[in-house]
């Protein structure tokens, strides 16, 4: 197998740089010697890039004019920006982060004479609860929230518009990110340290991780991948692992003798339901919803071998090696 990389001095914009995944992005691509430009807002952080040579574009990602900036003499696009799961976010924030900034890239893209692939990142939620594991790039959408409707809505039509147009695409759609500073997961890693970890129902609760150096690799390898043009890749560990078992290898790491516990669900679903029918006017981030009750509900168990026949990629990061290199990080610099 060759190792096909983008070329060096390539003009590459990445959306999303400032994000975690947007990060190591960054940083891999600089490596690799090509120039990087990256949307930021303007109250966005550059702080953790001040010894990186990035060049900033500042302005909103579903804005015209910025894209019309952004996009001029670009050969590489990495879509990478999405739009937070927060109370104050709204169906129409979904979409212009989600859809009208992938509309807006498509389109400038199409006007430059040497553009040569716009990798867009979706999520592996847009197919949602897998009911017959394990699914693949091929199981029906079923997306379960603002968030994930939107990103399919992307999918969809950048699917219909590299189709009319022969614009050079590939959807890459990660598994549940994870790695060294990672935040969104930190809470399962602080669980795992306590001296009992609940689980609500009575499912088996599959979980799909994919370490954020495998993320990056597979997105940059989906860049020069001819196989890759017009295709969507699921990016992910070779395996699922189930919660309770992601829970006993943390906990090992923290020398901690852990309980698992089984809660009814249903009492959590009433529960979240109320607080955000009262946290929901106010504009306020609701202790519990129905989403995060709901994620014990469903299952995350995909095939990862298009990835690894199609694209070319192998994962570096198994489950295992991942998460005790996470745990020893958060361990390490004070975040639990």
């Amino acid at each position: 197998m060759t190792d096909k990389k983008i070329a060096q001095g390539s003009h590459v914009l990445v959306t999303g740089a400032t994000g975690y995944t947007g990060r190591v992005l960054v940083k891999r691509l600089l490596e690799a010697g090509t120039k990087v430009r990256a949307i930021a807002r303007a109250s966005s952080d550059l702080s953790p890039f001040k010894e990186m040579d990035v060049e900033w574009v500042r302005g909103e990602i579903y804005d015209k004019d910025t894209i019309h900036k952004a996009m001029d003499d670009i050969q590489y696009v990495f879509h990478v920006a999405a739009a937070f799961r927060e109370a104050k976010s709204t169906e129409q924030d979904y979409w212009n982060v989600h859809v009208g900034s992938t509309q807006l890239l498509c389109d400038e893209a199409l006007k430059q004479p040497d553009f040569k692939r716009f990798v867009h990142v979706s999520t592996m939620g847009v197919h949602g609860h897998i009911v017959n594991p394990p699914g693949d790039e091929n199981s029906p959408f079923a997306p379960g929230d603002g968030y994930q409707r939107t990103k399919a809505e992307a999918d969809k039509w950048i699917t219909g518009f590299g189709e009319k147009t022969d614009l050079p695409y590939t959807i890459i759609r990660p598994c549940a990110i994870y790695g060294p500073g990672e935040r969104r997961l930190l809470k399962l890693f602080k669980m795992a340290n306590k001296s009992y970890f609940p689980i609500l129902g009575k499912g088996k609760c599959w979980y799909h991780l994919v370490h954020v150096e495998d993320l990056v690799g597979g997105m940059m390898r989906s860049a020069v991948e001819e196989k890759a043009l017009g295709e969507a890749f699921i990016i992910g560990a070779s395996e699922p692992i189930r919660l309770e078992d992601m829970a006993a290898i943390i906990a090992k790491v923290y020398d901690n003798k852990l309980r698992v516990i089984r809660l009814p669900i249903g009492p959590f679903f009433f529960m979240g339901d109320l607080c955000e029918l009262l946290c929901k006017p106010f504009k306020i981030e609701p202790p519990i919803y129905r989403r995060r009750v709901a994620f014990y509900s469903k299952d995350r168990n995909f095939s990862t071998k298009k990835m690894r026949d199609v694209l070319g990629y192998q994962p570096m990061f198994e489950n295992e090696a991942g998460i005790i290199e996470s745990a020893n990080w958060y361990r390490d610099h004070g975040w639990l």
